[in-house]
């Protein structure tokens, strides 16, 4: 089983980040909002890609198997302070 906080770790090591949220308590499933400036100018199933790819690197095998789902949002720097506004 894995811990969120080990999940966010290896996406912080992986990918430029200005913020960083996951969530999960049963070690399988978890979701997260990522936060990047890489994510400029790519659609939305590109950003995702950029954060599953730093994953699949570090975790491998374990992705889709012992690490069941990871529902992201992804947002540009500018796309995060447009959300936080509107809460």
């Amino acid at each position: 089983m894995f811990q969120a906080s080990e999940i966010q770790r290896l996406i912080e090591a992986g990918l430029s980040c200005e913020f960083v949220a996951i969530e999960g308590d049963d070690g399988v499933h978890f979701s997260g909002i990522v936060v990047s400036a890489e994510f400029e100018g790519k659609p939305r199933v590109r950003q995702h890609q950029a954060v599953y790819g730093t994953l699949y690197g570090t975790l491998g095998s374990l992705m889709g198997n012992e690490i069941h789902a990871l529902q992201l949002q992804t947002y540009t720097p500018a796309q995060w302070a447009e959300f936080q506004k509107s809460l």
